[in-house]
């Protein structure tokens, strides 16, 4: 039973088996498919950005148009495509890394996609309802409480629901990580994709709420005339920052995490050899995850909050560029003296090094309070952001893809088209950020629709236009290699990188149920170890037995599709109160969905060891 899809099936029956499927594995391909949507919209809206910033006085977008552009780009791009691309990796390959058949809860990872795809649904359904949100993809109040329209309505309620789906996606990881593990596969057996994995869904656990409680507070202050944030009435518009930072300094560890665990198993791969100071990586990597919470008023140090406050966070702040330092060491040292080899996979984890270590330096830059107030809302920090997510996450991403593609869909990625790909995305990256440091420091204000022609900023934007055409040609090539790759790759077999851990110890795309047999954890890099001593696979540690599965269901898509239709009657009703009919009708929905879930007695079912499928190993 594949994780692609099943060509002796009709449209019909594939669309089902994906709709009620709670397998990881094509829940991880629903998550590649609704990210790369999303990747590609918000490219599109940063498209028009840049075109509009290409000279000076252009009209190519009208101001109010450049706003809801400027906060769906940000908006699309954190929530709705890095995060699920994320989720897709996570699903993918850590069930698989650490011997696990499933996760810990399959039903509740199915209604965590369908959470997250509806309200990135719904969040964009206000381009065609009366334009989208344009506060800004941050949402400070008091411009977001105040401003008429219902885009930022629907930028609170997309949140909301899509940011629920997150959550149920960390706590699920979580529990998976702590209890699924194999035999023998104690936590510093772990690979370093499990650790980061582990460490972000302990990071989603905490941070989500705050994300949470805010949107709910900005919910009652602009649809049911509360004050939170409105001084006026006794509120205070700073709090808002608060609670959203608390949430969107971890976030940023949320989504760079993962991709270090992606390069930790790339360097290690494809050196040849075992990842340099494992240790020293996990306990930075908890390290970073724990100072993550302690830094998130950096992004304020102009509100005011005084200079015992600014210099406590200023000092946190340079504090986490240690564990991030000793990672890229690590990640050097790895290559030092490995047989290495090179292909899309590894230029991309090696590229990150000197992107990500631009960023982080920017980063101290910018962590120094009173050099904050010069840098701060100016390009510069435009800059410093999209050389840590762009050159961190989205390399990671990529790197990730072209890696365990193969494991996923049973077909290597054409390495031609790969290295087109990285070339042109990496030159256009570089063109388009690097020379918005200089802009910043010559005082171009983020946000700002036009500039004026005698400012000297003219040569500056036209290179940064021309860079970002650069990485759309580079998205392009990748979308083009990903279709005929599916259409002309050829199979490959369980290990076509001659891997070191438990993945590649199985067929490529994976059986249904995994494995076999559970195997037998004795070391770091499993399978490396087993290849070492002469064996094929691993060592099982169980007989084959009877296999228990869950049983697929649609119940995950009705609960969503509750909320998504309770979402335009939360929005609407301040217009009219027979909205209020579609609050209940959807909630309904979601309410009935889940109380057939509680009483319908489903216990999955067994697949006997007579039909397990011949010559799937372990």
């Amino acid at each position: 039973m594949s994780t692609t899809i099943a060509q002796n099936k009709g449209f019909g029956a594939t669309l089902w088996d994906y709709l009620t499927t709670v397998d990881h594995k094509k829940i991880a391909i629903l998550y590649l498919i609704g990210g790369g949507f999303f990747f590609l919209l918000g490219g599109l809206e940063a498209m028009a950005i840049r075109i509009q910033l290409i000279k000076p006085e252009n009209d190519f977008v009208s101001a109010g148009f450049y706003n809801e552009l400027l906060t769906m780009h940000g908006t699309t791009m954190i929530f709705l495509a890095a995060m699920p691309l994320i989720f897709a990796l996570l699903n993918a390959v850590v069930p698989l890394q650490i011997g696990a058949r499933d996760v810990a809860f399959p039903f509740l990872n199915s209604l965590g996609f369908w959470l997250f795809l509806f309200g990135g649904i719904l969040l964009n359904c206000s381009w065609f309802l009366g334009g989208a949100p344009d506060a800004g993809w941050t949402a400070y109040a008091p411009l977001s409480t105040t401003q008429p329209g219902h885009g930022v309505d629907f930028y609170v309620l997309g949140l909301q629901i899509s940011g629920a789906g997150t959550l149920m996606g960390g706590i699920n990881f979580l529990v998976t990580i702590v209890n699924m593990r194999a035999p023998g596969m104690t936590y510093m057996r772990m690979p370093l994709f499990t650790w980061t994995a582990f460490v972000t869904s302990a990071l989603i656990l905490f941070a989500f709420p705050a994300l949470t409680v805010g949107l709910f507070l900005m919910m009652f202050d602009r649809l049911f005339g509360s004050g939170f944030f409105d001084a006026n009435m006794g509120g205070n518009s700073v709090i808002w920052e608060h609670l959203f930072w608390i949430f969107g300094h971890p976030e940023v560890y949320i989504l760079i995490l993962p991709a270090f665990g992606v390069f930790s198993d790339v360097f290690s791969t494809f050196s040849k050899k075992r990842l340099f100071g494992y240790t020293a990586m996990v306990f930075a990597t908890v390290l970073i995850g724990f100072l993550g919470f302690m830094v998130w008023a950096h992004h304020m140090f102009t509100v005011g909050l005084g200079p015992a406050a600014n210099s406590i966070f200023a000092v946190a702040t340079m504090a986490i560029a240690v564990p991030t330092g000793i990672k890229i060491f690590n990640w050097l040292f790895t290559l030092w003296g490995g047989n290495i080899k090179i292909n899309s996979a590894m230029l991309w984890s090696l590229a990150f090094i000197p992107s990500f270590t631009i960023g982080g330096m920017t980063g101290v830059m910018l962590a120094a309070a009173a050099a904050d107030y010069q840098f701060h809302d100016t390009y510069f920090v435009v800059a410093h952001f999209h050389y840590v997510i762009v050159g961190g996450v989205v390399f990671g991403i990529f790197a990730g893809l072209h890696y365990w593609w193969p494991k996923m869909f049973g077909k290597i990625l054409d390495e031609t088209l790969g290295k087109i790909t990285f070339w042109t995305f990496f030159i256009g990256f570089h063109l388009t950020f690097f020379i918005q440091h200089f802009l910043g420091l010559m005082g171009m204000p983020r946000r700002y629709w036009v500039y004026l022609t005698d400012q000297g900023l003219n040569t500056g934007n036209l290179i940064s236009t021309i860079g970002a055409f650069f990485m759309a040609i580079g998205a392009i090539v990748f979308l083009y290699n990903v279709i005929i790759t599916s259409i002309k790759g050829e199979k490959v077999g369980g290990d076509p990188w001659d891997g070191r851990t438990l993945e590649w110890s199985i067929p490529s795309p994976p059986p249904h149920y995994n494995f076999k047999q559970l195997p037998l954890v004795r070391g770091l890099d499993p399978l490396w170890i087993e290849k070492t001593e002469g064996r094929k696979g691993m060592t099982p540690a169980e007989p084959v037995g009877d296999i228990h599965m869950p049983n697929p269901t649609i119940l995950p898509f009705v609960m969503s599709f509750g909320l998504f239709i309770a979402g335009f009657g939360f929005i609407y009703q301040v217009d009219d109160a027979s909205w209020l009919s579609a609050v209940f009708i959807g909630m309904g929905i979601c309410l009935g969905a889940m109380f057939v879930r509680s009483v319908k007695d489903d216990h999955g079912h067994h697949i006997h060891k007579e039909d397990l499928d011949k010559g799937d190993g372990l």
